[in-house]
Order: C-alpha cells, then structure tokens, then sequence
C-alpha cells in the first residue's frame, strides 16, 4: 500500500519559521535566488531520513543543528525545536482518515546518550486522524515509546533507543504495526533528484549492470537500466522517444540489447550513422536524459521532489521539460522547485498542477497566497 501526501508542515527550520502547505498531484514552486525554495525541498528529503533512520545523521552532514534552527526570534517559551510533518492517504480509502506523522528535533539533554552538538529526537508520534477524531498510533517521548498494536490498546514498547535514531526508522514489526510499516515503506520510495552529475566522472556517463530497473535512483547511477528496462522489457518507449524527438528534433536515444551491462548513446540528424555514447554527450542532453528517465520510468515512486532540473539546460528545453513533469504528475506526486519562469509558465500553459511563487518576509520562507493553517485564498473563496 502506496500512500500519498496530503500535507506537509516544517517550523524553525532554516527559513521556514511556519509553513503548511496543502500537497496536490503537482506542486510548482519558483522565486528568485535566497528566499528558501531549496529549504521546502531539503525539509521533506529529512522526512524521509526519518524513515531510514538517518535523520541525525543527514542533518550534521548540513552543518548540524544550529545551522539547522531558524535563526530569528521566537516568542516566549517557544522550544528551540525543529518539527516535520508530512499528511499521508490512502488514495483507495479515503473515508478511513488520513495519517500524520510528526517529529521534532533539538538539542539533547546533558545526561542523554548523544553528543553535544548533534541533533536528538525529542518527540515523534503518528496520529489517525478521522474527521474530528485523532487517535494515537505511536508516541515518543524522549526514550519512552508507546504504541498501539494489532491488540488495539496501547502498550509500551520496549525498544532500545540512541536519541539520534528515530522510532519510525527502529521500530520493525509489519504484522503488530502495520501503519507505521506502511508509512515508513512509502517514504522510503520518495525519489529527490537534484544537481544530478554530469561531469566527466559521472555514474551517468558509464554503463551499468544489466538489471531491470523500474525506477531510477537519486544519483542517476542506473540511467542505462531504466532506458534498456522501457526498450526491453516494457517494450513501450512511445513516450520517451516523442519527448526527446521534441527537446532534440531528428535525434534518437540508440539502447543497445543488453548483455552484462547496459549502455545507451544518441544519433543527430547531423551525424544519422554516429552513435554518440553517453560519455560523448554534452552536459545539457545528458542532464535532460536523466530527467526522462527520472519521470518516464517503468514504475514511479509515489512522490518525486526535483531541485532547480533547469541547471545547464538551455532555455529551449523548458517547454520539453514541462511535458515531462506534467506526463509524470498524471502517475504519481511531483514536487517541483524551480529558478525558471519559463518553466513554470510552460507547467501553467498545460493547465496541470498549482504553480506557487515563494518570497522572503522578515527573513522567512512564504508562500504567496498560503495562510498560516494550511489554506490558500482562493480555496476559502470556492
């Protein structure tokens, strides 16, 4: 069971002093350089490092927590806490309610088992939530947890527990807490792509083992695999063809019958008999490659994030490019955080998705139009 995102909420983390945001089928955010577009991305990619229990880890990768933390004024007894939030549903069950699942992060204590500077778990819960009914499906509270089980009443949970490691990423147990194994497995499937290689060292440049490979992954590492798994093994590359005939027209993407490894390469209309491999292609082609392989996979994720895709493409593949995303939005959820006007204008021109402009306030993150609970304007108007 794939479950989708209803809703998405971040505070105090970098400029993102309060934001919730209401998550549709395709979300566009642009605005210029500084006003955390980046930060929307990068909150629900550690959402995600909570289900694979490396949230500590990811954040003192960024600089740890204090670089972490919003940095302008709290109000009074306002913890000095991060808190992530991500709505979940069940697209075939919607009357069953919808889970949210909620962890916030600060400081450790001076007696916890945790370094100084690093980040610690405070709290994490996830909550059935049924019309005005909210029901408590785990609970964490420092080292103490507590969940409700295949029984139906809560129960403690002895689990040992670093102050780094989240109960989402710990606790395994699909048959006595199949929520929580339903939400973690579908955060583990998010894919974020951003500033995907294409230096001379790339893994996009190099051949692969042959395996069929239904969904890319982050580093583009198995770009061959997802071509070869569509030519091969799908054997419909209708869509892929029609989108790189019109970002390069009279060019084709040439997939050799694999044998241990997987290749591809390209043909131009300049050249029709040279094959030009995958090391020969230039940055933006190879780039624009990645990305149909990111969103015309054999099977999507149930959520892709993309971070400024637009980077060393020319400014003629925007209108290609938003063919992509909006194909890719008719399968599955698509976050997309972009610099390029001209690519959210072309998102707008097919009628699909919310294109949302992002500003700073008083050194926070908004989003034009987005109240503080979560609605849009134009929403309380219909």
């Amino acid at each position: 069971m794939n479950l989708n995102v209803s809703e998405f909420k971040a505070e105090r983390f970098r400029s993102l002093k309060r934001i919730a945001y209401p998550v549709s089928q395709l979300d566009v955010f642009v605005g210029a350089n500084g006003v955390g577009k980046t930060n929307l991305y990068r909150a629900l990619e550690l959402i995600r490092s909570a289900a694979a229990n490396t949230l500590a880890h990811d954040l003192a990768r960024d600089g740890g927590l204090v670089s972490a933390l919003w940095a302008g004024a709290l109000k009074r007894n306002e913890p000095k806490q991060i808190v992530f939030s991500v709505g979940l549903t069940d697209p075939e069950r919607r009357r069953a309610g919808a889970y949210r699942y909620e962890v916030a992060i600060g400081h450790p204590a001076p007696t916890s088992a945790a370094f100084a500077s690093e980040a610690q778990i405070k709290t994490e819960a996830v909550t059935l939530v049924t019309g005005s009914r909210s029901l408590r499906m785990v609970e964490r509270d420092g080292p103490l947890v507590m969940a409700r089980a295949d029984t139906g009443r809560p129960e403690p949970i002895d689990i040992d527990l670093l102050a780094s490691e989240t109960v989402l990423g710990r606790l395994e147990d699909p048959s006595r807490y199949p929520e929580l194994d339903a939400i973690r497995r579908t955060l583990l499937q998010w894919r974020f792509y951003h500033g995907l290689r294409t230096d001379a060292s790339s893994p996009l440049r190099r051949p692969c083992p042959a395996v069929a490979t239904p969904t890319l992954a982050s580093d583009g590492s198995d770009l061959a695999a997802v071509f070869a798994t569509l030519r091969y093994i799908r054997q419909d590359t209708a869509d892929l063809d029609a989108v790189i005939d019109q970002a390069f027209p009279g060019a084709s993407l040439i997939v050799p019958r694999p044998g241990t490894s997987a290749s591809f390469g390209m043909t131009f209309p300049e050249f029709p008999q040279r094959i030009f491999d995958a090391h020969e292609l230039s940055d933006g082609t190879l780039r624009f490659l990645a990305l149909a392989g990111a969103l015309l996979a054999y099977r999507l994720p149930p959520f892709i994030a993309l971070n400024e895709p637009e980077a060393s493409l020319h400014p003629d593949l925007m209108e290609p490019l938003a063919r992509l995303v909006v194909q890719a939005a008719a399968r599955t959820q698509v976050w997309l955080v972009t610099h390029s006007t001209r690519l959210a204008e072309a998102v707008t021109a097919t009628g699909a998705g919310k294109v949302r402009t992002v500003r700073k306030q008083d050194g926070a993150t908004v989003i034009e139009g987005l109240k503080l609970w979560g609605e849009f304007a134009e929403d309380e108007e219909d």
